[in-house]
């Protein structure tokens, strides 16, 4: 008692002497994804941050949990200055193992390699429900985070037995999975505004090793082919527009790169140049074997699931954003049912640029990112099924990163194309945004794809865990739930 008597005082402190710092997203100085925060406060334990929640409670404060800030734009928070940041990352207990009962108890800010490595070395494994590194599983639950599959249950909160809550009221309320819960449909994509995310009861299985393979296709086989039959056979499956790799870059590929991709806001040829020798760098697979840290230059490549489905960090190098290689995204998704007329729609608007002598390029690490999702009932994911179109085969989710130059005015070669191409994806198809990886605009024009009814179900259990709404952000109050 007496030491949360104390943690009160201070937290008090902090929350009366305001002093308006952004809270950055993963890309670090000049990306904010809260412009002004009056505090970042980082607990070590969920005792901490219950005294947190209270404490905020108490004087009327916004709030905000983060993970690893894995945002792209300024959506994070609301635009209140007097906001504070709960950062999670110090809260990372893994407890309740149980690999017979198939589950595992884990804190706020235990991140996937965090996950991976403990549950490897006792044998086990989350299956499919998992994302990149750097992300803490309770923050990918929290904005709908997914593999690309048809075929598993790949949605991180598909792995969630129980997710324990901090109320607006300090109380950690522990919701059990039940689809015919409202409070849980809301919490498995909560968008933070139920309250902080402050334990998961995870599901585990036995580890396992997979094949990962990767075949050149041309554009005219997916266009015009059954897309859906090509991704569903697989446990996990993307396509990709040119190129992939893993985010594990030397700083000669990266300096080589800045320099080839600002010269490219200003000329086509540049961009044109850096794909193609982008596709040819990383058409080979980019995963080194974890022994000796030599490269596996081959396809396919075989490995337990967690180093062959998230890669990583080698030696000596560094994810791409370190490098100052950023980007602006958008990310949508569309029914399955719906993605060859998507696919040939986007290369219409390509080929209309082309037409003007405008060549435009994918200038990113994954050039265009196609990721696909199973079904899963929530009320705020982008995979739900619900009235008004078919989404009972899944999602195809169109993702496009492009580089954000660091020179002149930091935009794009051609900008105004990528705000086309997200309009007319937005008012031809009934689509449904990723939560952290579209601007506040592109949120705005997506409203109208939402489902009215289950708007309304999550501002009611929103109202339910946060009736002073000390949660709220900008993403909250674009859709109307807060």
């Amino acid at each position: 008692m007496a030491f949360q008597i104390l943690k009160a005082a201070v937290l008090t402190l902090f929350l009366t002497q305001a002093i308006a710092i952004p809270y950055n997203t993963f890309d670090g100085d000049g990306f904010p994804a809260c412009h002004n925060v009056s505090a970042i406060l980082q607990p070590s334990s969920v005792d901490e941050m219950v005294v947190i929640v209270k404490s905020a409670a108490s004087s009327n404060t916004p709030l905000r949990a983060s993970g690893k800030s894995h945002m792209w734009y300024d959506t994070m928070c609301s635009d209140d200055p007097s906001t504070i940041i709960m950062q999670t990352e110090g809260v990372h207990g893994i407890t309740d193992f149980d690999l017979s009962g198939g589950s595992v108890m884990i804190e706020a800010g235990v991140t996937f390699f965090e996950l991976a490595d403990y549950l490897h070395s006792n044998g086990a494994s989350i299956g499919y429900a998992l994302v990149n590194w750097n992300m803490t599983i309770a923050g990918a639950i929290a904005m709908g985070a997914h593999r690309s599959s048809l075929r598993e249950a790949s949605m991180v909160a598909a792995g969630a037995l129980e997710i324990h809550i901090i109320d607006g009221n300090g109380t950690i309320q522990e919701i059990v999975r039940d689809e015919n819960n409202d409070d849980w449909l809301a919490a498995s994509t909560s968008l933070g505004l139920l309250g902080p995310i402050a334990r998961v009861k995870f599901q585990i299985y036995p580890d396992f090793k997979v094949y990962a393979q990767q075949k050149t296709l041309s554009e005219s086989d997916v266009l015009d082919g059954d897309i859906y039959g090509l991704i569903a056979p697989y446990a996990t499956a993307n396509l990709w527009a040119r190129f992939q790799s893993t985010f594990s870059i030397t700083s000669f590929e990266a300096n080589t790169a800045l320099g080839l991709l600002n010269s490219g806001k200003y000329l086509a040829t540049s961009n044109m140049l850096a794909e193609n020798l982008f596709f040819g760098i990383w058409e080979a697979p980019n995963f080194h074997d974890k022994t000796t840290d030599t490269a596996i230059l081959e396809w396919p490549v075989y490995g337990w699931n967690y180093d062959v489905l998230i890669g990583g960090l080698y030696p000596d190098q560094l994810p791409e954003w370190d490098y100052h290689l950023n980007a602006y995204t958008l990310e949508m998704a569309v029914p399955v049912t719906l993605a060859n007329a998507l696919l040939k729609r986007v290369r219409a608007l390509f080929d209309a640029e082309l037409a003007k002598g405008i060549v435009m390029t994918a200038t990113y690490r994954s050039g265009i990112n196609i990721k696909f999702g199973r079904p899963y009932n929530d009320l705020l994911g982008q995979v739900h099924t619900a009235p008004g179109a078919d989404w009972s085969k899944g999602a195809i989710m169109f993702d496009f990163p492009a580089f954000r130059p660091t020179v002149g005015d930091n935009l794009r070669f051609n900008e105004p194309f990528y705000h086309n191409l997200a309009t007319t994806i937005i008012n031809e198809f009934p689509c449904r945004p990723h939560w952290t990886k579209n601007t506040r605009d592109v949120l705005t024009q997506s409203v109208k794809n939402l489902e009215p009814d289950h708007l309304a179900r999550f501002k009611a259990v929103r109202e339910k865990f946060d009736p002073k709404g000390i949660f709220k952000s900008v993403v909250g109050e674009i859709i109307g739930v807060v």
